[in-house]
Parts: structure tokens; sequence; C-alpha cells
């Protein structure tokens, strides 16, 4: 496959976070994607990904920033025990970033990564907002966010919009006068703005706190992981 292929990579477009996620197993190798093979799992780490970590596009740019390629087994694996939600930070690339929370009794698809020791060391180094922790149900390792999650304005309940930037920014700025102030009127503002200056992504995530939107995720280490089930 060509880069195209691989669909938008949202460090460098944040409205289109997350991403386009693999649907099926195979291995990102650079600008391709390559036929799955069980054999490639060898000595790495499985790493669930909630949010753009899914996507092959960002997963590249990921490591080539790091100085790194080399091969990326992906596939879409059963993960119990999670929902994915909003971090309640905003990013240096100025979007909201998916997040998981604890949903004990829940069994959902999600893409997971297996990464060799220095890619993990990579991503490791690109998720400075989040922990890496052991998955509830033991299916891999995750990263939670340090800052918690965000709850919808309109129902207390964890924020579900990651998954449409523009629609999420959206919501946000039509719930807080103070949010339309400081990165509106819109969502093209909001990322402009935010991957600007520092300061407003601080004064963003404050807000995010003073609103009352802020909660738990809820999870904690529970021990190392087995070997995740993939989705068929």
């Amino acid at each position: 496959m060509t880069p195209t292929d691989l669909g938008p990579v949202p460090a460098e477009q944040p409205l289109t976070y997350p991403g386009r996620p693999v649907t099926e197993p195979t291995l990102l190798a650079g600008d391709e994607l390559l036929p799955w093979d069980p054999a490639a799992l060898t000595g790495r780490t499985p790493v669930i990904a909630v949010g753009s970590n899914a996507s092959p596009a960002q997963l590249r740019h990921k490591l080539r920033r790091e100085g790194l390629s080399g091969l990326v087994p992906l596939a879409p694996a059963e993960v119990r025990g999670i929902a994915v939600g909003c971090s309640a930070h905003i990013g240096v690339h100025g979007y909201v970033a998916a997040a998981p929370y604890a949903a004990p009794g829940t069994t959902r698809t999600l893409v997971i990564s297996w990464l060799d020791p220095a890619q993990l060391a990579a991503v490791d180094r690109t998720e400075f907002n989040y922990q890496r922790i052991p998955a509830p149900g033991g299916t891999g390792f995750l990263y939670v966010s340090r800052h918690g999650i965000l709850a919808d304005p309109d129902t207390g309940r964890p924020h579900p919009g990651a998954r449409d930037q523009r629609a999420l920014l959206t919501a946000l700025l039509a719930a807080s006068p103070r949010l339309r102030a400081l990165l509106g009127p819109g969502p093209e503002h909001w990322v402009a703005r935010a991957r600007a200056e520092p300061e407003a992504r601080e004064a963003g995530k404050r807000i995010f706190v003073e609103e009352g939107w802020v909660r738990p995720a809820g999870l904690v280490i529970t021990g190392e992981p087995s070997t995740p089930r993939l989705s068929s």
C-alpha cells in the first residue's frame, strides 16, 4: 500500500483525530501494510490503542519522529473491562484525545499493537500525558490519562465523543462560555490556538476542572497481562 492508504495523520491534521484504524490483522512496515504473520509477535509487548495509536498513519508518524521504523503488528482484539472516553486535557497537537476508563463486565473490540522494546520506549515518550499500566482482563497494556476523563456536560456520564473530534470540540465550546472565549468560536480556532499556545492548553484544562467535568478513570494496576484474543 502507499502512504495515502494509511489515512491522515492526526498529529498533522488535528480535526481528523483519531485517524483511520486498522480493521483486520496486518503488519505495518514503513509506508506499507503487509499480510498478518503471527510469528512477528515474538518478543513484543501488546499495547491496547483507544485513540490514534490504532491508526497506522499516526503510529508510523510517532515512530519516525523518534528515529524508528521497523515492523509493527496491529490487529483488532477483544478487550474486557474498559470503555473509551476523552482525556481531561488538551494535547500538544490541539485535540482532545481518547482515554480509557473502567467498565466492568463489558467487552469491546479495540486495536492492539505489538511493540518491540525500542518501539515501546518511543511510544511511551509520546504518551507523557498518560501512564502505561496492565489492562483489566489481562489483554495487554493500556495508556491511562494522568488528568482523568471528561464527563458529558449534559449527562455527567463519561463523554464518548473522541471518535469525532470536530463534533466533540463543537459540543464543548457550546457548553462553556469560558471555553468559547478562550478557544472559540469553532473547532478550527480551537486547534489552531491550542497547537500554538501551551498557556491556552493549560487554561483549557483548568476550565474542564472548574466546569466540574473531570472524573477519575477508575483504572489501577491489576497485574501482568495475558495473550490478547484476536477478533474474528
